[in-house]
């Protein structure tokens, strides 16, 4: 008898499966960074993936989404290892999608490679994508329509500010990012934006324009955007809208052997302090 192919993973539903049970719009960043690992993991060949999968394990129950850094993995050779962590989210915790951050970006025929490795060889859920090239550098990752894509918008960094805020014909280059993608490029439903944490004026403007489409934002957490802002500003119509994004105050909450214990506190405390956010 043949075996049933298995049922094809939808990025947004699972998302709001995830978001409604958890009650929670928490996503954990894994980005392993060894030298930071708690001592007794430290110099064992497969610690990328020991001290993932516990932090998985231990927040599963409080998070709407998982973010693998691609680079935090390609750095230490451990590529392989990503792959085996997608998969063990997928099998232990279902219901929660994985959004691969990559930030690809570049000519059609490649970012169709591209577009294979994160959604065939990883089987991410979603991926990051850089919208530099235009269009048809993102269209080979659109076509999966039921998977999402991330577009780099507004991001967190200091840096941002040198491009993503320059004027074209009155317009700053950012919101003409999120017009576009909002207008033209979400024709299949399957965008999102990334809008940081750290920026919240530009958080309130992108969500002016685009209504309700997901935000994925980063910066709060260890580069300390508050919470209460992010809600303020980039609720969508009616509430929620937003996966908020935090990595190294979860991953290096703890430094002992109760690492994941101390990360499952942080990612509850979060959790929590959005939750009262909402509700205020």
């Amino acid at each position: 008898m043949t075996a049933r192919a298995p049922a094809p993973r939808r990025f947004f539903e699972l998302l709001r499966a995830s978001a409604t049970a958890h009650g929670s719009l928490v996503c954990v960043g894994l980005d392993p960074e060894p030298a930071r690992f708690p001592v007794h993991l430290r110099g064992r060949p497969r610690a990328i993936l020991e001290f993932s999968r516990a932090i998985v394990d231990a927040t599963c129950d409080l998070v709407c989404a998982y973010k693998p850094q691609i680079a935090h993995f390609a750095a230490e050779r451990a590529e392989e290892q990503l792959e085996e962590l997608i998969g063990y989210i997928q099998e232990h915790a279902p219901s929660v999608p994985v959004i691969l951050d990559a930030k690809r970006g570049d000519i059609g025929s490649t970012a169709g490679r591209y577009a294979r490795e994160a959604f065939e060889r990883y089987r991410a859920d979603a991926v990051t994508v850089n919208p530099y090239l235009g269009h048809d550098s993102v269209e080979p990752f659109l076509a999966h329509a039921d998977k999402g894509v991330v577009v780099l918008c507004r991001t967190s960094n200091p840096g941002a500010r040198e491009l993503q805020d320059l004027e074209i014909g009155g317009r700053r280059l950012y919101r003409i990012v999120a017009e576009r993608v909002a207008t033209e490029w979400n024709a299949r439903g399957n965008c999102l934006l990334v809008v940081g944490a750290t920026y919240p004026r530009e958080l309130a403007e992108i969500r002016s324009c685009t209504g309700s489409m997901p935000f994925l934002v980063p910066g709060v957490g260890a580069q300390g955007a508050d919470v209460a802002e992010v809600l303020a500003n980039g609720q969508a119509p009616g509430g929620g809208g937003l996966i908020i994004s935090s990595s190294r105050a979860i991953l290096y909450a703890g430094t002992g052997e109760d690492f994941a214990a101390a990360a499952r506190h942080a990612t509850l405390a979060l959790r929590d302090q959005i939750e009262l956010a909402r509700a205020t």
